[in-house]
């Protein structure tokens, strides 16, 4: 059977990068995408969320992002994207829902069901959206409102008349209030006191932010998202939630779930008819179990003291959209950096097979 020189998993805009790289570095590799049609996690954001509301899209490397304008994100980013891999000829191939990663004898082999393809080195980019955290808590299924996780928000006029509680202290969560608050009656619980911003976020305010991640994938634990450790930010179109008092009444979480609402711990009920979780996700890389790439800390260790794509664990892996490179401008960063990396593992291994 064939066998590449790299595999990359995912073809969002981490994904691209890497692949945009790799080619100009002249690495034979394909691209293997679950989706069927070119944008990554874009093309599956809700129809309300335009291009003046995303935190940015990072430019792919040679190439513009769409326009900071009204456009549905859904529709500009894929359409964008797809034009950039029409216009560099990457190698993608979809839909290809990757099952696991194995080792065969020295060869990685990339499972999708009953098809499987073989590398000297791959690159995982398959980010988070795919794998949503939802926590449990008693009750949850006797609810008898709806229940939904940020992958499954349908915008904000679904609710429209229907008292909501939106649960999480992440950005998510702030801009589902500032949606929801002007049109419908809120409710908002965090498991901890939300951290707000006051002061402007500054290129060396983000650098710090990174560092901060990058800290815990050098030690093998698992990354938490630079969101959360940048603290949080009002936009102007939030501002009319914040004067209506959206998230003045901020309440900590509740101890039940019940059919019509939820109980907190000194017995007070709130009666609310949709529970928006505004968890978060985890890192999508269950398909790499096989390798063992895992540290005793949960998480995988990235090199260069967390500010690298290669797996310690193993050389021929990279990560990226992992960590410190989980945000739009990180994901392009490490695009080239994981390129590199496949660089230098085919190096190594061709030094070795010399020896």
């Amino acid at each position: 059977m064939d066998i590449f020189d790299s595999i990359v998993i995912g073809a969002g805009q981490a994904g691209l990068s890497t692949s945009y790289h790799l080619q100009r570095l002249g690495v034979r590799h394909i691209v293997l995408d679950a989706d069927r049609e070119p944008g990554g996690a874009w093309q599956h954001r809700w129809d309300a969320l335009t291009m003046r509301d995303v935190h940015g899209v990072a430019e792919l490397p040679g190439s513009t992002p769409p326009p900071r304008d009204a456009q549905r994100a859904n529709q500009a980013v894929p359409a964008s994207f797809a034009a950039y891999e029409r216009e560099h000829d990457l190698p993608i191939v979809r839909p290809v829902a990757v099952d696991r990663v194995t080792d065969d004898d020295g060869i990685l082999v990339v499972h999708a069901g009953g098809r499987e393809w073989r590398s000297r080195t791959i690159v995982n980019a398959t980010g988070t959206w795919s794998h949503p955290f939802l926590p449990h808590y008693p009750g949850m299924e006797t609810f008898l409102g709806e229940q939904m996780h940020t992958v499954d928000y349908p915008g904000p006029e679904h609710f429209r008349g229907k008292r909501v509680l939106v649960v999480g202290g992440g950005a998510s969560a702030v801009q589902f209030l500032g949606a929801l608050a002007p049109i419908t009656d809120t409710l908002w619980a965090t498991r901890r006191e939300p951290v707000w911003r006051t002061d402007d976020f500054t290129p060396e305010a983000g650098a710090a932010a990174v560092a901060l991640v990058e800290q815990r994938v050098a030690q093998g634990l698992p990354p938490q998202s630079v969101v959360s450790v940048t603290g949080l930010m009002l936009r102007p179109q939030e501002r009319e939630a914040e004067r209506l008092g959206a998230y003045d009444a901020r309440r900590p979480m509740f101890a039940r779930i019940e059919p019509d609402g939820v109980r907190w711990a000194d017995g007070t009920f709130e009666r609310v008819d949709a529970i928006l979780w505004a968890t978060g996700f985890r890192p999508a890389i269950a398909h790499l179990a096989p390798l063992h790439l895992r540290s005793a800390a949960g998480g995988i260790q990235l090199d260069r003291n967390g500010r690298g794509t290669t797996a310690v664990a193993d050389p021929r892996v990279q990560l990226v959209g992992y960590g410190p490179s989980a945000s739009t401008i990180g994901a392009n960063r490490a695009g080239r950096t994981a390129a590199r990396g496949v660089q230098r593992a085919l190096r190594s291994s061709a030094a070795t097979t010399v020896v």
